[in-house]
């Protein structure tokens, strides 16, 4: 399996949309997709696996500090590293434009995930109690700063 990393096109957009729909309660949509396109202060990455789409991850940016908005990949490409390299090119790409911190929220219940986070220098910094829906859940406030 060859693996790619690079930034989000429109050709991409229905297959997140799938890998979403498949991953989350409330996933996002083909037009939410669409809106980071559209949008200079957001920037994306997409995963793909032999030339296919199996992930994204990305952040929208505001004075230098950068909400990270989603972290998805694939259920059958989950443990194979692919999270975790996306979030490795993010924040080095994020870094060369000028980001300073990084943020994100993840679900508390969510260990391979604050594991991945925490292993790339984020940490915890507050609960946002009731923050996810479907189920309802607090979120983990995590920081990563220079």
């Amino acid at each position: 399996m060859r693996i790619e990393i690079r930034e989000l096109q429109e050709a991409d957009i229905e297959a997140l949309a799938e890998v979403e729909a498949e991953a989350f309660s409330m996933p996002w949509k083909k037009k939410d997709f669409q809106g980071l396109l559209e949008h200079s202060y957001c920037f994306y990455l997409v995963a793909l696996a032999d030339g296919h789409p199996v992930g994204c991850c990305g952040y929208t940016n505001s004075c230098g500090e950068a909400d990270i908005d989603n972290v998805v990949v694939a259920r059958q490409y989950r443990g194979c590293g692919i999270g975790q390299a996306m979030l490795r090119e993010l924040i080095a790409r994020g870094e060369a434009g000028g980001v300073e911190a990084f943020t994100l929220e993840v679900r508390v219940s969510n260990a391979a995930a604050i594991h991945i986070y925490e292993k790339e220098g984020f940490r915890a910094e507050g609960i946002r109690p009731g923050f996810y829906e479907k189920p309802r859940e607090d979120a983990m406030i995590m920081w990563r700063r220079k």
